[in-house]
């Protein structure tokens, strides 16, 4: 997702000292429980046909066809004969299709291909009934929704309209309203994120099998339900968001929106050899979407951030070994290793030590070199990217040295997957809370947010 070209705004942005942090999440206080008629709701339709609809997923029988058109007519007996958009969203999104109220809008517009600004019952039927979306399971439908009609797949601008839908309504998300630069950094953010986990193949085409192997449906549907959003801890939450975006800030010494070499040599206080940041502009585990040559902008400092911090999830590992392996023929050599280690400018122990201790983790299939394979298997695979890679790490390769994330983090989600992201997270946003305590209290007049970013040919 590529933005705006205004160079004179990037250029004078730039020529300030300071740059505009993101706001800081505010206080969100837990829901009241529903009082006892909101916790009554009787279920939309009867037991018999939800059981019935949930069985046919090709063809429904006429008879079902007919029983579910009848259960949901009642929705359209009023004065227009149907619903506009405000009224569409709590009846027909969320009660009858039972998907979340982000997905209004772009609902909407399917079902009024007229664009008449009200969708009819008969309008309904036939995009959700007749057009057997009803019989769908959920990613589909979402997928279906989605997508361009001419297309088999989604790309990142087909979620602009559902990550703006939530922008304007949810309650985690209303202070904001009056930052349109970070709302919308917010949305590419979390779009970038989505594809960097999901779209496996890597080529900006999400196709259906990729959304049904990934874990975006449950986020989706629990962020409709939470008031706030770090109560999801994938995708969606605006404290990763504040992580990542000012990370991006330390990182951009000039503030014009790009990365060079050198930027990068900086990050994490010189934490990354040389070696390593310059296969990173070779794009070697990945090619930059950046139009300026030898540069990254912030999508592929995402990409990069998430990959260099979270070294446990699947696409950092194939990042990694992307990286490392210098002929691309699929096989970590010593040689290869060697090259990386020899980068670092003290080496507590010798190569031939760290080679043994790396075959010991990884127990690879044969000691002659090292698979994509072996390290998907092995839970120790980010260890051996950080004794390669980090400065910092090598010296700490006991791996004792661990910023402890707190346990109320993990309660009532289970998913070990995430652990390293957030301890990343909750390290990093303590400090920047500091930091940007720090900042408040020394500046009189609140700063700008730096320039679109500049994107030319070179």
């Amino acid at each position: 997702m590529e933005t705006g070209n205004d160079n004179a705004d990037a250029s004078s942005s730039s020529s300030n000292s300071f740059y505009t942090f993101p706001p800081l999440p505010p206080i969100i206080l837990p829901r009241s429980p529903p009082n006892q008629a909101e916790g009554n709701i009787p279920p939309l339709f009867d037991p018999p046909l939800q059981l019935a609809l949930r069985n046919h997923h090709e063809i429904m029988p006429q008879s079902l066809k007919e029983q579910y058109i009848l259960q949901i007519s009642h929705f359209f007996d009023n004065p227009l004969g149907g619903f506009r958009i405000n009224e569409f969203k709590s009846v027909i999104t969320k009660k009858v299709c039972q998907l979340p109220s982000f997905f209004s809008a772009a609902l909407f517009r399917k079902i009024d291909i007229e664009s008449s600004g009200i969708v009819t019952r008969d309008k309904f039927i036939r995009y959700w009934v007749d057009g057997d979306m009803l019989t769908m399971d959920t990613v589909t439908q979402m997928y279906r929704i989605l997508k361009q009609p001419d297309h088999e797949y989604l790309s990142q601008v087909d979620f602009e309209p559902i990550l703006q839908e939530l922008l304007e309504t949810h309650p985690g998300l209303e202070f904001l309203k009056t930052k349109p630069n970070f709302q919308k950094r917010y949305a590419e953010t979390v779009i970038y994120r989505i594809f960097y986990h999901i779209n496996r193949r890597g080529n900006g085409r999400l196709s259906l099998r990729e959304l049904k192997r990934g874990n975006l449906i449950p986020a989706v549907q629990r962020i409709d339900d939470e008031e706030d959003t770090d109560g999801v801890l994938r995708y969606f939450s605006y404290k990763q968001f504040y992580v990542i975006y000012r990370k991006f800030g330390e990182v951009d010494a000039n503030h014009d929106f790009l990365i060079d070499q050198g930027d990068l040599l900086t990050y994490g206080d010189g934490a990354l050899t040389s070696r390593v940041v310059a296969r990173i502009f070779e794009q070697a585990p990945r090619k930059f979407t950046c139009k300026v040559a030898r540069h990254m902008n912030y999508e592929d400092f995402v990409y990069f951030l998430i990959s260099v911090e979270d070294k446990s999830s699947e696409p950092s590992v194939e990042y990694w070994f992307k990286l490392l392996d210098l002929d691309g023929n699929g096989k970590l050599t010593p040689g290869e290793m060697r090259y990386f280690y020899e980068d670092h400018a003290k080496k507590p122990v010798s190569f031939e030590m760290i080679l043994c201790q790396i075959i010991d983790m990884i127990a690879p299939e044969r000691e002659e070199y090292i698979t994509l394979r072996d390290l998907k298997r092995s839970d120790l695979s980010r260890i051996v990217f950080e004794v390669l890679s980090n400065r910092g790490k090598l010296l700490a390769f006991d791996d004792r040295v661990r910023f402890p994330l707190p346990r109320r983090r993990l309660q009532g989600h289970q998913q070990p997957d995430l652990i390293e992201w957030l301890r990343f997270v909750d390290k990093e946003f303590e400090s920047m809370l500091i930091d940007a305590e720090f900042i408040s209290s020394s500046e009189d007049e609140p700063m700008e947010d730096w320039g679109e970013p500049i994107e030319e040919t070179a």
